[in-house]
């Protein structure tokens, strides 16, 4: 019981270094993409093997060169960054065009509140209104305002799809309530917002401690559930792997202020060079504007450690899924998404090398276009159905 609290423990406070010090990096490296699907006894029919063609096609390399080629202008226009002595700088927010971006897509949207239970949830929405929603959950303490631009410009593009991203219960502008925090309330909250909002059914989004309210909802709200997308996420369960020695091992030193905490778990947040070759993080990640009370930031904690999110129950999960994690995640190892994959049927996945808990900051157009590609695919989904195929890799 205690090791399992312990990697929850660690697991969560993954998220909390994004605020502490916001930094991604990118690096000039060569990426691989692997993807796999359970393996079953069933044969490879051949709109599984189109797919897998089509998939290799899209996510190769023109589509990387673009993503990487975008980055690293931004990262050359060092006018965003003054230096004043620290490791921080002075951040002129207002003259880099990706806080611009982002300040357009997400400031343009007002915040709607409706009542949800004991508490008012604070939301958005995006695109053109269509009967297909998708909702966003974030992780532990994170606020609706952290979703990359480029993911919710890009998905509200899509035909007939609403995007829609919320305040977890006491986080942002959602109201506390007087419900016990827990996964568990985290996922009636999230059906109850879909309840407020007049949605029989929705696609799910979940990333981090937001996926293990995902992998709730889809278990005990089946119907309410399209498709499922799961990213850096895990289980409870005899193969789940912990955070890395070197997580660990910061998290055990007790004599860290919470400021010294960030700055030393952010090296481990992402691939050690890419880390190093990207110090101006405001090129390239949101720059939050909601806050959290650290009593909530505790709260949230306190419901993933007692969270029992075993692994053998995602065996009951019907919904067509999608998993998706970077190879380097040192907080939510690679092998645990493995781990959900074994135990949902016909569920993707896909692990991106060099990227870590960052990956959809890291690799924008990478992470978007595969998650634009599960949901427009309706061949994706028959295939999802119909069986499975053995893992390969495409490299560059």
């Amino acid at each position: 019981m205690k090791s399992k609290s312990n990697f929850f423990y660690m697991l969560s406070l993954s998220v909390i270094a994004i605020f502490i010090i916001l930094c991604i990096s990118f690096l000039n490296s060569s990426i691989s993409i692997a993807y796999a699907i359970n393996s079953t006894n069933k044969s490879i029919i051949q709109n599984q093997q189109n797919l897998q063609s089509s998939l290799n096609n899209q996510m190769q390399k023109p589509f990387v060169e673009n993503s990487s080629n975008k980055i690293n202008n931004n990262n050359n226009n060092s006018s965003n960054v003054t230096d004043t002595g620290n490791s921080q700088g002075q951040i002129n927010i207002s003259q880099n065009p990706f806080q611009q971006k982002a300040t357009k897509i997400m400031d343009s949207v007002p915040t709607h509140k409706i009542r949800v239970g004991d508490m008012d949830v604070a939301y958005k929405q995006f695109g053109k209104g269509g009967v297909k929603p998708l909702v966003l959950i974030t992780g532990l303490g994170a606020t609706m305002d952290i979703w990359s631009p480029y993911l919710i410009d890009q998905l509200s593009k899509l035909n007939n799809k609403t995007i829609i991203i919320f305040d977890n219960r006491g986080a942002g502008e959602s109201t506390t309530g007087i419900k016990d925090f827990s996964i568990s309330q985290f996922a009636n909250d999230t059906v109850g917002l879909l309840d407020a909002l007049h949605i029989k059914k929705a696609d799910i989004l979940g990333w981090s401690m937001g996926s293990f309210i995902a992998q709730e909802v889809a278990l005990k709200n089946p119907q309410r559930v399209g498709s499922l997308i799961l990213y850096a996420s895990s289980c409870v369960g005899p193969n789940a792997i912990p955070p890395s020695p070197e997580v660990i091992h910061i998290f055990n030193n007790k004599s860290l202020t919470f400021q010294q905490l960030g700055q030393k778990i952010i090296p481990l947040m992402f691939p050690s060079e890419w880390f190093k070759a990207n110090p101006n993080y405001i090129n390239y990640f949101p720059i939050p504007k909601e806050n959290m009370s650290s009593d909530v930031l505790q709260k949230q904690n306190q419901a993933i450690m007692n969270w029992n999110g075993k692994c053998d129950a995602l065996l009951n999960i019907k919904s067509p899924s999608f998993v998706i994690v970077g190879l380097d995640d040192v907080f939510t190892p690679s092998k645990n998404s493995v781990n959900i994959v074994d135990k949902i049927q016909g569920a993707w996945l896909i692990q991106i090398r060099d990227a870590g808990h960052g990956l959809m900051y890291q690799y924008p157009q990478l992470f978007d276009k595969a998650v634009m590609m599960f949901l427009n695919s309706n061949d994706l989904k028959t295939s999802i159905d119909n069986g499975s195929i053995s893992s390969t890799a495409i490299t560059r």
